[in-house]
């Protein structure tokens, strides 16, 4: 039963990737990662599907939650890049950054009641309040939570540390799709049910401000400078956000998100209704947002593999343009695929020593407007290759080499290496 499941959403999913990529430079390379990585899970799961260990991922957030080490709880994560670009015909300077360097604090008033908070300082001088929930525990499978929450949308957003991924940089199409750090005001249910491995969240929330006295959302990166992140909120309507994650297969997580609704617009404030002309305009500086992500987390014992796939549908995008001279497209898409292995135990080394590589692909114009152009940057492939040596599970020293080529055939190569930590 579970082969022919895992089956039926790998022809699903390989058929739509080959439909997206269909004429595309990459498409042959990515059909024969997808392939290999999903014959190696099938042939591990056929192996275990007797196991009825379930194990769930946490990120520091319900680390905390769970903690049974009092009521006040303390946690940290942070991060230290280097990036050197380079170019046939081109110099440029290197760049050193504490990227980022975050703060968790919870705290248990009872065995139901709990608040997490996560306070981010990025590149030194900016402050942002990344999380502030209030989570009840209703039932053992049942929790109650409102606050500035993050959107459950793909892999990154909520599970960011940086001992949770390979590569200095977080995958490109959770910078320029999905908008990591993505997080709003809203409120919802999540919980486990632990007996089928099932864990569920769905919220309300506010949507991203499309428009705030000139237009904040683009082409390249649709929904990324709309944002916003709990700082004097724009609401008109609430946006529905929800994500089910399967983990009663021992080593692998699959997930199904998905965000429906409408971009905020400063507009629709104190708007005359009588006036035709100004309802129109205040109609066009909003968009619909329809967005679903699907993706897998795998390991067993030194082999370790991810992957994600996104597609985001914008409505009401030609008028939005029309009025806002922007470049926005109607249609998005996004994947990657990534393989590792941890060679420490073959070099008899106590910590883990992974090599990777992760195939990326993605198309922010994939389809436009009839009366609009296709810009051809906005397509993208990525190649990463790299290492994430652990000095102990909760700090790793990173190095990777990136290639990027976009529709025009301009080519982008970029060294980075970095270290990351999480602490608790």
């Amino acid at each position: 039963m579970i082969l022919k499941f895992c089956s039926q959403i790998n022809n699903f999913i390989f058929l739509f990737l080959i439909n997206l990529n269909k004429n595309r430079f990459a498409s042959e390379i990515m059909k024969k990662i997808y392939t290999l990585i999903f014959i190696l899970i099938v042939h591990f799961v056929n192996a275990q599907s007797t196991d009825n260990t379930k194990r769930q991922l946490k990120n520091s957030a319900q680390t905390l939650i769970d903690s049974k080490d009092g009521n006040l709880l303390m946690a940290a994560y942070g991060e230290v890049h280097f990036n050197q670009p380079f170019a046939d015909n081109a110099q440029y300077n290197g760049s050193l950054d504490v990227h980022r360097q975050v703060l968790l604090f919870g705290y248990k008033f009872d065995s139901k009641t709990s608040f997490i908070t996560e306070i981010e300082i990025e590149h030194i001088k900016e402050v942002y309040l990344e999380q502030a929930f209030l989570n009840y525990k209703a039932k053992p499978w049942l929790n109650l939570q409102a606050g500035l929450m993050l959107i459950p949308m793909g892999i990154v957003n909520e599970y960011h540390e940086p001992t949770t991924f390979n590569g200095v940089e977080r995958p490109m199409i959770n910078n320029v799709i999905i908008p990591t750090t993505w997080r709003e005001i809203g409120a919802g249910v999540a919980g486990n049910i632990s007996d089928i491995g099932l864990r569920y969240q769905l919220y309300a929330v506010n949507g991203p401000l499309g428009y705030d006295d000139g237009p904040k959302l683009s082409g390249r990166k649709p929904i990324r400078g709309a944002r916003q992140k709990g700082s004097q909120v724009t609401v008109s309507d609430f946006d529905l956000s929800g994500r089910l994650t399967y983990y009663g297969i021992k080593g692998l997580n699959f997930g199904f998100s998905g965000y429906f609704g409408q971009t905020e617009s400063s507009l629709f404030n104190n708007l005359n209704q009588d006036s035709t002309m100004l309802s129109r305009q205040a109609d066009s500086s909003s968009i619909g947002i329809n967005m679903i992500s699907s993706d897998f987390r795998y390991q067993l014992k030194n082999f370790e593999a991810r992957g994600e796939v996104i597609w985001m549908n914008l409505t009401n995008t030609n008028e939005y343009n029309s009025i806002t001279n922007r470049d926005l497209g109607k249609t998005t898409y996004g994947y990657y695929a990534e393989v590792g292995y941890n060679i420490g135990s073959a070099l008899n080394l106590k910590n883990k020593l992974v090599p990777f590589v992760r195939y990326s692909n993605y198309d922010t114009h994939h389809k436009v407007s009839a009366n609009q152009n296709k810009n051809l940057a906005y397509s993208n492939e990525v190649i990463t290759t790299g290492i994430s040596c652990f000095l102990n599970p909760n700090f790793v020293v990173k190095a990777d080499y990136q290639q990027q080529k976009n529709g025009n055939n301009t080519k982008t190569n970029t060294f980075n290496a970095g270290i990351g930590y999480w602490f608790r």
